[in-house]
């Protein structure tokens, strides 16, 4: 599967390549966010809030609900002052880290 293709988990909230739906429960909302962010961002490179917006255009209008989605579950990294975005490394994503105490 290319990191373009959506999984068929994730499928019902697609129609035409564009998302339809926002999964409600976690684990499918999370899912949806770790798609997003691994096929509209490569690893290592910096973005501008622009570009983080144009990138989330080509699948849904919401791009404040979404990059504030992904900064969330700690798939996008932003700088302080907003003026940088990265994706986050695959140790950054929530699975990962250890359970809180």
């Amino acid at each position: 599967m290319s990191t373009n293709e959506t999984p068929i988990t994730l499928a019902a909230f697609f129609t035409e390549g564009r998302l339809t739906s926002i999964p409600r429960k976690p684990a499918r909302r999370t899912a949806l966010l770790d798609h997003l962010a691994q096929s509209l961002f490569e690893p290592d490179r910096s973005y501008s809030e622009r570009e983080v917006n144009e990138a989330l255009l080509t699948v849904h209008a919401d791009t404040s609900m979404l990059r504030r989605y992904l900064i969330e579950a700690r798939l996008l990294t932003r700088t302080r002052d907003g003026s940088s975005y990265r994706r986050a490394s695959a140790s950054a994503a929530p699975e990962s880290q250890p359970p809180a105490a």
